[in-house]
């Protein structure tokens, strides 16, 4: 296709660098990017919040391994954008971001949605560009696609003015209409002025342009790192390794990911993005009681995965045990290392060292192994008899053992909640790679449907299940719109206990008050009914025997499921 604007430009740049979809809310400053995107057969997914395109775009490289895309208008459109950016950049999800500013000539004048967006942005992205000519366009986008996937991988924020994306004839129309009628000096010297902008806006723009594609490269460790790596493997009798969201990052061997942990035999905990990439059930996967094992064990190596509240900045684990820590962030690599020293600091990615290691000769962890196993049994125990309480109301731990037996191997779990998502954690076994998606480490709530979008997008022959805490929900419930829409069979289930439990148990201890820690028992699932999908009420165990009925939908679906509260998950609040 020969490009007819610097929209059409934006579309074949996106197309060479394998995009298949891009996520918006449409705006007149961006329209030329998504008529572009439909001419070129990009999939063009709207939604109803700016906020939910970018968390869709985070999600789209978690499924795919190449950057998600968003197009958002200018000013408030990208505004809306913000906590969507810092939870992409804080999960090492890159992407880009485009966003409409104001005409080139205008800049700066007061025009519509005028603001300074480079500044709001940067603190959010790894870089920010804004283009201003149309020969620009193009190689921009090309080093946007690089920088996002390099060193540590992040947003990237690239702001496309008006004037730059529209048919280069309306512009110069819109720009000269009152040529004609010019009369005075003053007038002729304005518009010889217009004319000399244009012309440099325009200036050897190519409308078939050559495109080039970057190639990624993962930094490995060095030789001496892996050697002494494998002194101490070798050396340790209790080994543990925990592995986070970075080890997806590496398109080239996520799907080897399985069988380099298998070569290495080594106990593992996986956290984040990385829950699922052993299937169900592996005998070297770990579930329950990982700070007790952290407790115990000779050699620790953690894999993406910074030592950050979740592993009680530290002192979750053996004091005297070597730590091996490999991460793709240097901050990461650092970061509270006075309460933990790393015997081996390796900035290199996951994925890459794991591969490096694993063809290292293994052995067997018998004994060990075992333990964590009568470890794992016995919390299995422990919450098998939360199950077996009755309430008045549905029990949250006998609807996820229910969820789990019910569910086919092909799911995607995507989580938005706090205290429902968490008791969801302990129960339900991710079934594939990349078959659980959550916010990550910014804990952020409403993300639940852009990432679900993406997911069921992804994988269009995969079952998406979202699981609502009803606090979170209410950030993101009209998106059963654009599931509706673009015919996207979700299952959306809302633990719905009336109230921000997480928050709610322990400010009534400490505080005495549940101020603020409020809701109802709402109808959420009149919600997605009103929006042209499903919906069910669930109130009791009794109710349960439907589910089976419940999760063979093939249009959008909420199920409303009214909840007994319980101390499962009393004393986990974090700081």
């Amino acid at each position: 296709m020969i490009a007819n604007n610097g929209g059409d430009l934006v579309a074949l740049a996106l197309r060479e660098h394998s995009v298949t979809q891009i996520f918006t809310l449409c705006g007149g400053h961006i329209s030329p990017i998504l008529t572009g995107c439909e001419k070129v057969g990009i999939s063009v997914y709207d939604v109803r919040k700016e906020d939910t395109a970018v968390f869709a775009a985070d999600a789209n490289f978690r499924f795919t391994g190449i950057p998600g895309i968003a197009a958002v208008t200018a000013g408030p459109g990208l505004t809306n954008t913000l906590t969507a950016l810092k939870n992409a950049q804080m999960a090492h999800s890159p992407l880009l971001l485009f966003s409409g500013a104001a005409a080139t000539i205008l800049k700066g004048r007061g025009s519509l949605q005028d603001i300074d967006q480079i500044r709001i942005v940067k603190p959010f992205t790894k870089a920010q560009f804004r283009v201003t000519r149309t020969k620009d366009i193009v190689g921009t986008i090309s080093e946007a696609f690089f920088v996002s996937q390099s060193g540590v991988p992040g947003p990237v924020f690239i702001e496309l003015p008006i004037d730059l994306l529209y048919p280069e004839n309306i512009v110069r129309e819109w720009y000269l209409k009152d040529s004609k009628n010019a009369k005075s000096i003053t007038s002729k010297v304005f518009n010889w002025y217009l004319r000399n902008h244009l012309n440099k806006m325009y200036v050897n723009t190519n409308y078939k342009p050559d495109i080039d594609v970057l190639p990624i490269e993962y930094k490995v460790a060095s030789r001496s790192d892996v050697q002494k790596s494998q002194e101490l493997i070798n050396a340790a009798n209790k080994p543990v390794l925990i592995i986070g969201s970075q080890i997806i990052n590496n398109r080239n061997l996520v799907n080897q990911i399985k069988d380099l942990v298998e070569e290495l035999g080594i106990p593992v905990y996986l956290s984040g993005s990385a829950r699922g990439i052993l299937g169900r059930e592996h005998p070297l996967q770990f579930r329950h009681k990982r700070s007790k094992a952290l407790r115990e064990a000779d050699l620790i190596l953690l894999l993406g995965v910074p030592m950050d509240f979740r592993l009680n900045y530290g002192r979750s684990l053996n004091r005297k045990s070597p730590l091996i820590i490999v991460n793709l962030s240097r901050d990461d690599l650092n970061l509270n290392n006075n309460f933990k020293k790393p015997t081996l600091k390796i900035l290199a990615d996951p994925a890459s060292y794991l591969k490096q290691i694993s063809k290292k000769p293994t052995k067997e962890y018998v004994e060990w192994v075992e333990k964590l196993q009568a470890n794992e049994k016995e919390r299995i125990q422990q919450i098998e008899g939360f199950a077996d309480i009755s309430y008045n109301k549905t029990n949250p731990i006998r609807l996820f053992m229910e969820l789990e037996t019910l569910l086919p191997e092909q799911t995607i779990f995507v989580g938005d909640g706090g205290d429902f998502l968490a008791t969801g954690s302990y129960i339900l076994k991710p079934r594939l790679p990349r078959g659980w998606i959550d916010p990550g480490v910014f804990g952020t709530l409403g993300g639940g449907a852009g990432f679900a979008l993406a997911a069921q997008i992804c994988n269009p022959e995969k079952k998406v299940v979202i699981l609502y805490g009803d606090g979170a929900s209410g950030y993101s419930l009209i998106e059963y719109d654009s599931f509706v829409r673009h015919n996207l069979p979700i299952l959306g289930i809302v633990g719905n206990d009336a109230g921000w439990t997480q928050i709610e148990r322990d400010q009534i201890e400490i505080l005495e008050s549940d101020v603020g820690t409020v809701l109802n028992h709402s109808a959420y699932e009149k919600v997605s009914i009103a929006l042209g999908g499903e919906g069910e009420l669930i109130s009791s165990d009794e109710d349960l025997v439907q589910l089976s009925k419940y999760i063979a939908n093939s249009k959008p679906r909420l199920l409303n499921v009214i909840l007994a509260k319980t101390e499962f998950r009393k004393g986990s609040i974090s700081m």
